[in-house]
């Protein structure tokens, strides 16, 4: 049980600022939808009409889009990851990934699918991963921290593991390694144009 006060001391340490354990529904990021987030998100949640936003803003938890020419803003990066895919035909599709899930937005292993659903069959140009990669184990994309029983042992990182992580979100939306690049980019806001 060597690993429980380890785990303990990240939970305490890390809730305050990646949210707390719950389950819910996810929400939109402000600006381009409201409410739930669909399973089979229709054409118009995938592709930004006429009037979508050029700014939008990407709590924790949360995955948005803006067209070509847009910005996404996440907010207080701290222990979290940001995830921004950048499309070929020039708009952006981001995740803000939360160690922990907030209430009524995506677990860490879950905003993947969530991203690839918001791309469709849109081609990837390239993905940037930025923000506390030394907070994060490969496997909380594949299965959240919070989704452990408890006794079961959580994976909590020694070092820095950007390759890992770039493998981890490849494979989960499913686009080549080579276009993946991570960087480790703690403590502050995030603006990506």
């Amino acid at each position: 049980m060597a690993w429980a006060p380890v785990t303990t001391l990240l939970v305490l340490s890390l809730s305050a600022t990646c949210g707390v354990m719950t389950q819910a529904q996810p929400a939109a990021a402000t600006g381009l939808h409201s409410g739930p987030v669909a399973a089979t998100p229709s054409a118009s949640a995938r592709t930004p009409g006429p009037g979508a936003p050029a700014n939008v803003r990407i709590s924790e938890g949360q995955v948005g889009e803006v067209g070509p020419g847009g910005t996404l803003t996440y907010p207080s990066v701290t222990s979290c990851l940001t995830v921004t895919v950048r499309l070929r035909g020039g708009g952006m599709v981001g995740a803000h990934a939360s160690l922990f899930q907030v209430p009524g937005e995506y677990r860490s292993d879950r905003i993947l699918a969530a991203v690839g659903q918001r791309i469709g069959a849109r081609a990837v140009r390239a993905v940037e991963v930025r923000g506390a990669v030394g907070a994060w184990h490969p496997s909380y994309f594949a299965k959240a921290i919070e989704s452990h029983a408890e006794g079961e042992r959580v994976p909590v990182p020694t070092e820095p593991d950007p390759d890992g992580l770039a493998r981890a979100v490849a494979d989960g939306l499913g686009v080549p390694r080579d276009k993946v690049t991570v960087e480790d980019l703690p403590d502050g806001d995030q603006t990506v144009s």
